[in-house]
């Protein structure tokens, strides 16, 4: 079927969520128990070494020679420097408005989640099993946008809803942290305002994990109609124009996987001073 020069064809083949689906791996035996490790967990578990490794390279003192001695550099300059501005920025801009005195107790938590919600980002926009399919010839299933797995996304946002609960406990006290739970109202209010703050609670951690793997799994959907508009049309006319398109949109992600570690960070840090200040 062609219309106006362009030719149709049906492909049942062509997935546009085929990108973002968790596959299987290996599986491994625990006891009795076996567990199946998908390739979103091999991308979490990548970020994580990957972090583990490259930031205390990236952040130690370098030696240089002045005056013919050789002496620590405590001015940090590349990467080095990019990742304090981050952590600066982090703590003056984000925590500390929110935290006040306690910022430099919990700021260490703000930092992990940020750097990891952006490396699981950074990870995802990489087509590793692409790459190693041109290399080896073979499809296989390593890599893959982890944040685009609500599984992934709702672990961090438990980890963050059970973090600011610890925190808040761990600051104030178990006694104070539930008496101060809700706002000081009339006692007859009382009980529907706990009611809703405990639900308010448990919604904080549902819309972490919803918008971060909403934004990521639609950019990577985009992505991917764009490049099956080649499988439709085939020509070259489409050819270029959907890799044109899929290039611009790479950037916009690239500033998504930013935003979206941002706002993460952002929502996780007001929820823990809420938490951790009694007049919250």
């Amino acid at each position: 079927m062609s219309i106006a020069g362009f030719h149709f064809v049906a492909s049942v083949d062509f997935n546009p969520l085929l990108p973002s689906q968790s596959a299987p791996i290996f599986t491994i035996s625990v006891g009795r128990w076996d567990v199946i490790v998908s390739n979103h967990m091999l991308v979490v578990a990548a970020a994580a070494l990957l972090l583990l490794a490259c930031i205390p390279v990236a952040t130690r003192p370098r030696r240089t020679r002045l005056g013919g001695a050789s002496r620590s550099r405590m001015v940090p300059a590349g990467l080095a420097n990019l990742i304090e501005s981050i952590c600066v920025f982090l703590r003056e801009e984000v925590a500390r408005p929110v935290m006040r005195e306690h910022t430099d107790r919990y700021i260490g938590f703000v930092w992990t989640v940020f750097f990891f919600v952006l490396s699981l980002n950074l990870l995802g926009m990489i087509p590793s099993e692409k790459i190693i399919a041109v290399l080896t010839g073979r499809e296989n299933h390593f890599g893959g946008p982890a944040t685009a797995n609500i599984y992934v996304t709702g672990g961090l946002a438990a980890v963050t809803f059970l973090m600011t609960h610890i925190y808040g406990i761990r600051q104030q006290g178990f006694g104070r942290y539930i008496i101060n739970f809700a706002p000081r109202v009339p006692w007859w209010i009382m009980p529907l305002l706990y009611f809703l703050e405990i639900i308010t609670a448990f919604v904080r951690p549902f819309t972490l994990a919803v918008r971060l793997f909403a934004n990521i799994i639609a950019g990577h959907i985009l992505m991917a109609t764009l490049l099956g508009l080649i499988l439709v049309f085939k020509n070259y006319c489409a050819a270029v124009a959907s890799v044109s398109a899929v290039v611009a949109v790479s950037f916009l992600e690239l500033l998504v996987a930013f935003i979206q570690a941002f706002v993460f960070t952002f929502l996780s840090t007001l929820y823990i001073g809420f938490s951790i200040s009694p007049e919250h």
